[in-house]
Parts: structure tokens; C-alpha cells; sequence
């Protein structure tokens, strides 16, 4: 993980954690099936200058206000969103493993909208509900729409980028976590195989968006 320090602009790698480790965003599906993904997969970290800079002009950033609410369209999700911050031993949380459980922000990160880094994770899946509010995440394709509102009322819209996978022991930190001079947005999931002898998932899904 990559903690961003706000009042110098530059991101701390404090550890690297992909997206939580072994116990973030995936409880094993009874389903042998993987979750749906998109034609187009990635092994590294970096993105096109085009994929940066996205299909969208560049916004002004907004004052800082936390999201409480998220939807994305293309992919049928309209959900609330609760502040994660950090573990005791040092990785982030995430939301419960309950049934409907909303999406999370990463409150250590700027707010969507903000210049930088705004960082959402959702389950994927658990073996008790099934499939949960990041499970077509991986589907989503550049031009999609993500809509973010704010505390302060006001609404974030962001364009999709790119969506990539990422084996867990080769995560992109700097690529996710690092500081973006722009507002930008950042979901994240598991994916790919599910090793079910640990009961989690191989990979992370992260969607990149760019202020739109």
C-alpha cells in the first residue's frame, strides 16, 4: 500500500500490500467460475500517455468532501460508500463481509474529486451471498461513466481510463496508490482464479478513471 501524505504532495511507501493482501475483497465464490472480465488484460503497471490522460478533458479539482454515495451505470451499480481507514497491524480495511455491503473509500487518500489518487474498493464476491458490488467491475471499458456524490452535495463524474488485472504478488503500487497531479479515481476488486485452497483470489481488477 502507499500511504499519500497530503501536506507535501508525495506518496510514502509504507508497505507494499496488494489491495490488502490475501484477506481484501474476495471471500471464494461456490461458483467455479471466475469473475466476468473484458477483452483486454495487462500485466504492468503502466499505462498509455492516451490511458492517463483519458478520453476526457482535465477538470479543476474540488475542495475535499468525503463520498457517500456511487453508481456506474454500465454496470448496474448504485451504492452507498463507508470510510475505511487502517488495520491495527498496518493494512487497510475494507467493508464487511455481509450481504449488500457498500463499497469503501480509503479516507488516508484524497476524496474523488480532489488532485490525486481517490482510492474505492468493493467485495467481489462471498461464499455465503455470491456475487457482490464489484462483481462486473472488470467489464467496465474505457468512456464508461462513474458518478461519485459528496458530502458537501456536489457530484464527482469521472471517465473511464482503462481496466487492467494484476497478479496480487506483482501489484502496480505506485501505478494505484502514487500521486496523480489531477483528479483521479482508482476501484479496486479481485479477480481472475480463485485459489481455493487459501479461499481467496489470484489477482486484482483495478479500474483507472480520469475527471470527466
Amino acid at each position: 500500500m502507499i500511504l499519500f501524505d497530503r501536506s507535501s504532495g508525495t506518496a510514502l511507501l509504507a508497505f507494499i500490500l496488494a489491495v490488502s493482501g490475501a484477506n481484501l475483497l474476495a471471500a471464494g465464490l461456490t461458483d467455479p467460475r471466475p469473475p466476468p472480465f473484458g477483452p483486454v488484460k495487462a500485466a504492468t503497471g503502466r499505462l498509455s500517455a492516451a490511458e492517463e490522460r483519458g478520453p476526457a478533458k482535465e477538470r479543476e479539482a474540488l475542495p475535499r468532501s468525503v463520498p457517500v454515495r456511487l453508481a456506474i451505470p454500465a454496470i448496474g451499480v448504485d451504492t452507498g460508500v463507508m470510510a475505511l481507514g487502517v488495520e491495527r497491524d498496518g493494512t487497510m480495511e475494507v467493508p464487511p463481509l455481509t450481504k449488500d455491503a457498500p463499497a469503501g473509500w480509503y479516507r488516508h487518500l484524497p476524496t474523488p474529486g480532489e488532485d490525486g489518487p481517490a482510492v474505492i474498493v468493493g467485495h467481489v464476491d462471498t461464499t455465503r451471498y455470491g456475487p457482490a458490488v464489484f462483481y462486473r467491475l472488470g467489464t467496465l471499458t474505457a468512456g464508461d461513466t462513474i458518478t461519485v456524490r459528496r458530502a458537501d452535495r456536489s457530484t464527482a463524474v469521472f471517465t473511464v481510463a482503462a481496466t487492467r488485472q494484476y497478479r496480487k504478488t506483482s501489484f502496480p503500487t505506485g501505478a494505484v496508490y502514487g500521486p496523480v497531479g489531477r483528479p483521479a479515481l482508482r476501484l479496486i476488486t479481485c479477480g481472475g482464479d480463485l485459489d481455493r485452497r487459501r479461499g481467496h483470489y489470484r489477482d486484482s481488477v483495478v479500474v483507472y478513471a480520469v475527471a470527466a
